[in-house]
């Protein structure tokens, strides 16, 4: 018997980053320029030095130099879901999926992610994964889209929909629930889970905006 279908097309995911990493317009990465910045200040007050570091999947190659250059990391790879474009060579680069981790088990030292992991159909299982490739003093730190996301819009064309067909059908993709998350993290057998949220309005003059 079939399991229930995946929630995301990742290789529909796949396809679409790899076509605004090559397009001709600037990528709009202000979001996850801002994700990694908040998580190497949060690694800033670990007051430890870690040997190994791997950057699980984050988007594009914007946290690994992050971490080199806090001072508190040996060394850092990246598991990415695309091979290095254009000058995107400086660290060791694992192609991969972060829903089937190539690392072996306690063999990190610290595990960090930004913006990729609400995009897992498997988030618990993926979260297992991590924990098991940690070493037993090992840290986690992530940061995704939360419950909150894009609300105005899901409303919107929720409301949209219904007035013109009298019914609606989920438009944009659910996220998870703060508790939710806290949840899982207890289940993947991470000690002390802290979890919390930060919320930044963006504003678009029309939805076609914010997609571009």
């Amino acid at each position: 018997m079939d399991g229930p279908a995946p929630l995301f097309d990742r290789a529909l995911i796949d396809a679409r980053a790899r076509r605004a990493l090559r397009g001709p317009e600037p990528v709009a990465d202000f979001l996850l320029r801002a994700a990694a910045d908040d998580l190497v200040d949060r690694l800033a007050a670990v007051k430890r030095q870690f040997t190994l570091a791997a950057d699980i999947a984050t988007p594009r190659p914007l946290l690994a130099p992050k971490l080199r250059d806090n001072g508190q990391v040996g060394d850092v790879m990246r598991l990415s879901r695309l091979p290095p474009f254009g000058d995107d060579h400086a660290f060791p680069t694992v192609v991969g999926d972060e829903e089937l981790l190539p690392f072996r088990p306690a063999s990190l030292d610290l595990a960090v992610s930004a913006l990729v992991l609400h995009f897992a159909n498997d988030l618990p299982g993926t979260l297992v994964q991590i924990r098991r490739a940690l070493k037993p003093d090992g840290l986690f730190l992530a940061t995704l889209l939360g419950g909150d996301t894009l609300t105005e819009l899901r409303e919107a064309l929720a409301t949209a929909e219904a007035e013109l067909t009298g019914g609606a059908s989920p438009r944009v993709a659910p996220f998870a629930e703060l508790r939710v998350l806290g949840g899982l993290l207890q289940r993947a057998g991470f000690a002390l889970p802290v979890i919390d949220q930060d919320r930044l309005t963006v504003r678009y003059a029309t939805m076609f905006d914010l997609m571009r």
